[in-house]
């Protein structure tokens, strides 16, 4: 035994020492390897080499690290080992030895096989989709065997994304001193170089000092230096003149007295700002980002301004001594925290482009641990009087195709910002996101994933993901390309992989339970390979395999319609992305769209341009409903993605699916189509068509609360600033709820008109200072934020930031671009779009003016809340309406009856008209009889 011992201490040492050398770069086989491939680089023949490098490694084995990190306490965790062991084998190269005490029992040969078989499908994948090329070395040298298809690609792809690189770069710095462009730069440069030439100095002097800065770096022979000198002061004085363009602009679109004085007479300085303006701010040949460099900073308001906003806006609603409390809670606020936190407030405001929206897309958003799925996304609803295609892949590929076009517009920046009364720019920071951009869930907060280019969309259809091409063989592929791929998936029949069909609801359900199942499940192999193809898609498409339509005759059908796009059935949708396009059996189309990364009107200006310019025109389909075009050779095929789902990733699927459906179960969703009137009878009578429909909102919920007033949200946009998103409007104030009041007790038309009248002025006061940046909970919410990073507890902003809205409004615009034109197609009508409901008891409203005669109204509420109906509400919407109407006609027609003394003075008025312009008339006659040169002297 002592022999023995002594013998192993010995072959104990000898390993230690290899095993150091061999970490230390002193091993054998490495240097071996190199040796004998430079060999074979020389065409050296080394029988030496040839035969230590050909040996036979009977048995190879290898140590799994263990406890590399210092979280690990063995002597408290016995049991770890037992509980996280794996099997791992490597196919055909290793043998992992695993004692029947650890596992407590034998793997049988059938689980190895499983194993083994589970292993080598997962390397085939990846090799499949991931080798380029491969090298074997033989005698006569090193031979290559290589995929000049995906090379071509890949150097495609490198050339293409330096080519967007190059044009992002280009429209960058043309932005930046626009409308100055390369015309006036080169003309800037030629007027300076041929004063130079004719003897002129056109630098006041700085071409000497310019000549012997250039002398210390590079020799210039003359006159050639001075010609440099002069290029050189031309391009600063351009440089120097576009910077003060630029401060200029800037200047005049921070003023916004001019949204208050739409009616009613104008002010001299809004006058002289209108005419700037028009001089100054041309927007003919303006790129999609030319007014970002000088749009204005949402200006921060003075606390003070603030919390008397707050305090006017509870006064309907709350009672005496709980407005007393609020008051001294304002007051304890104003006079102890108030001025730390504006303080900090302000430094943000100077040093970023927008104090609100990264805090509001962090916190309001990513921040929030409920599913998204009802809670956060929206949706967008078809044109529904009328369907170009009843076939579901050619709508399908044109919807596709017309999006794919907007994203390249958006990319080179040949769209042109929206305008205000053609006058004023609104903030296209959020256009950058719209395609190629997904949530991606983490345990704490999520964050968004956002790719400068991409060529697939993922297509969803009968529980089957595929990777589809847009862009292949250095071109884009053409809407009849993309149907016949389309068409291609709608053909297969096989069946989805085990859990497959479900996938989606995993987006659907808790984030923390999706972080987690995508850090377990989702991080190697297959599994990783098709998620990233999903997340890294311009879009998901999904083929529905329902149909959806509108009935003018029944309302559940619309309703139906609605509930596919804002849930479908929890588990067909991915959520995640940016937007999906569905396409329904039937041809009907419509949008789920994630809201952190924009909001809703970025979507509807897209959806109203795809829409009215690609799809709905009567060149963009056959008599067969297909897309017109012929089909090239080299279409690629659809790539089915492979999913390996296990018993633990498919039970955490199936418990995510329970929780979407017990949610989608409880949406009451309900749609109305109003066409009794529209916009043109509102401006009729003298009102604003928001303010018109907002105080009938609180009429409506009044009767339908049995005489209560609620806490109203309106959303309104601040994209009149850099990165603006939104605002909130209350809409519930001390004017509407006298107005509403006194329509319900009966008092005079007089006085409801009177009171209707006030509030509508008010209303539209509130909204102008919500677009102009002096609204009241965004700056709340920012103050809030602050005081939880400088953990400072404040009462008042406990309370004001955990109110509860029970009636969540919003307006979808319409008409923002040029190409809509109802009064020749009035069937081109947009249905607008809807979000779930906030409030447990409460409605989300969502409305869109589509038109002179038709407003849409989107009403959701909770099935579990037994003071709502949507239904019910949607009638009571309509109900005070014609009520409004009624009353506003009525008023309307008194004050502007004719009297006999009026219509007398009128027709007087007419003939004096008619005679002025006989005898104008008859000058001009006159004067054309002349001689031109007597013409001349008259």
């Amino acid at each position: 035994n002592e022999e023995v011992v002594r013998l192993l201490r010995q072959a104990s040492e000898k390993h230690q020492t290899m095993y150091r050398d061999a970490m230390t770069g002193k091993g054998v086989d490495r240097h071996l390897f190199t040796l004998y491939v430079v060999s074979k680089y020389c065409k050296t023949q080394s029988p030496f080499l040839e035969k230590a490098l050909h040996c036979q490694w009977k048995l190879s084995t290898s140590q799994t690290p263990h406890g590399q990190t210092s979280k690990m306490d063995f002597a408290q965790e016995s049991g770890f080992l037992e509980r996280r062991w794996r099997l791992r084998a490597r196919v055909s190269r290793t043998v992992t030895v695993c004692p029947t005490s650890l596992l407590g029992r034998t793997p049988s040969s059938s689980m190895l096989a499983a194993a083994s078989a589970r292993i080598k499908r997962r390397i085939m994948a990846e090799a499949h989709q991931a080798v380029v090329f491969a090298f074997n070395i033989t005698d006569e040298g090193i031979q290559l065997d290589f995929d000049h298809t995906v090379l071509r690609e890949v150097f495609a792809s490198i050339v293409r994304s330096y080519k967007k690189g190059i044009g992002r770069l280009k429209n960058r710095v043309w932005n930046s001193t626009y409308p100055m462009g390369p015309k006036s730069f080169c003309l800037a440069l030629f007027g300076g170089t041929s004063a130079a030439l004719l003897g002129r100095d056109p630098t006041f002097g700085c071409g000497a000092k310019i000549e012997s800065l250039i002398s210390r770096f590079v020799t210039v022979p003359a006159p050639y230096n001075r010609y440099l000198a002069v290029s050189i002061f031309s391009g600063f004085s351009w440089l120097a003149v576009a910077r003060v363009y630029k401060s200029v602009q800037s200047q005049l679109l921070a003023y916004h007295g001019w949204m208050y004085e739409v009616r009613g007479p104008t002010s001299w300085r809004t006058k002289l700002w209108y005419g700037a303006c028009r001089v100054l701010l041309w927007s003919s040949g303006a790129s999609l980002f030319s007014f970002q460099g000088c749009l204005p900073t949402l200006p921060v308001p003075p606390v003070k301004k603030t919390v008397d906003r707050y305090l006017l806006s509870m006064e309907p609603l709350l009672s005496e001594s709980e407005m007393a409390e609020t008051r001294a809670l304002a007051r304890d606020f104003l006079a102890k925290e108030s001025w730390k936190l504006q303080f900090y407030l302000k430094l943000k405001y100077y040093w970023t482009n927008n104090y609100v929206s990264d805090w509001w897309e962090e916190f309001v958003y990513l921040y929030s641990r409920d599913p998204i799925m009802v809670n956060s996304n929206y949706y967008g609803v078809d044109a529904v009087l009328l369907n170009p295609s009843n076939v579901q892949v050619a709508r399908a590929a044109n919807m596709a195709w017309g999006f794919l076009r907007y994203w390249r517009n958006i990319s080179r920046q040949t769209m042109q910002p929206l305008m205000v009364q053609n006058l004023v720019p609104l903030c296209s920071w959020q256009y950058e996101r719209q395609f190629a951009t997904t949530r991606i869930p983490g345990e704490e907060r999520d964050y968004l994933m956002h790719l400068n280019d991409t060529r697939h969309i993922a297509v969803f259809h009968s529980g089957r993901f595929y990777k589809v091409y847009f862009h292949y063989g250095n071109r884009w592929l053409e809407p009849c390309e993309l149907e016949a791929q389309f068409q291609r998936i709608v053909d297969d029949k096989s069946p989805p992989a085990p859990g497959e069909a479900e996938l989606a609801a995993l987006t659907a359900g808790e984030r923390k339970v999706w972080a987690r199942a995508r850090k377990d499940f989702f991080r190697r192999g297959v599994n990783k390979t098709s998620l990233d193809a999903v997340e890294r898609a311009a879009f998901v498409l999904v083929l529905d395999d329902e149909e959806a339509d509108y009935d003018p005759k029944d309302d559940s059908k619309l309703d139906h319609f609605a509930k596919s796009l804002l849930h479908g059935n929890g588990r067909n949708r991915w959520f995640d992305k940016s937007f999906s396009l569905i396409v329904f059996a039937n041809g009907r189309v419509g949008v789920n769209c994630e809201h952190s990364w924009a909001d809703a009107p970025v979507m509807s200006q897209m959806w109203e341009a795809v829409v009215f310019n690609y799809d709905i025109v009567e060149d963009c389909y056959r008599s067969n409903g297909h897309c017109r075009g012929q089909t090239r050779n080299n279409v690629p095929n659809p790539i089915r993605l492979q999913w390996d789902l296990n018993d633990a990733c498919r039970s955490v699927i199936a418990s995510q699916l329970r929780v979407a459906t017990d949610l989608l179960n409880d949406v009451d969703l309900h749609l109305v189509v109003h066409r009794q009137f529209g916009k043109g009878a509102m401006k009729r009578c003298s009102m604003s068509p928001d303010a018109f429909i907002q105080l009938a909102l609180q009429l409506a919920y009044f009767r339908d609360s049995g005489g209560e007033f609620c806490l109203t949200y309106e959303a309104s946009m601040t994209r009149l600033f850099k990165e603006g998103r939104t605002e909130t409007v209350r809409s519930c104030t001390n004017e509407s709820c006298a107005f509403v009041r006194a329509m319900e007790s009966g008092a005079s038309n007089e006085e409801v008109v009177r009171l209707l009248r006030q509030a509508s002025e008010k209303h539209q006061t509130m909204y102008r200072d919500a677009m102009t940046g002096k609204g009241v909970d965004r700056h709340l919410f920012t103050l809030y934020v602050v005081s939880k990073y400088c953990k400072i507890q404040s009462p008042f902003l406990e309370k004001a930031l955990h109110c509860q809205w029970k009636l969540s409004t919003s307006q979808t615009p319409h008409g923002q671009t040029n190409v809509l034109d109802l009064e020749k197609h009035p069937d081109f009508l947009s249905a607008g779009g809807g979000f779930g409901p906030v409030s447990q008891d409460g409605y989300g409203v969502s409305y869109i003016i589509a038109g002179e005669n038709t407003v849409f109204f989107h009403v959701s509420s909770r099935v579990s809340c037994d003071k709502t109906d949507s239904k019910r509400f949607g009638g009571t919407i309509v109900k005070a309406l014609a009520d409004l109407r009624t009353l506003l006609e009525e008023d309307t027609i008194g004050r502007y009856a004719i009297s006999p003394r009026n219509r007398y003075k009128m027709q007087q008025l007419s003939y004096c008209v008619i005679w002025f312009a006989g005898g104008l008339n008859q000058i001009i006659r006159e004067l054309a009889k002349l001689r031109p040169r007597s013409r001349r002297e008259l």
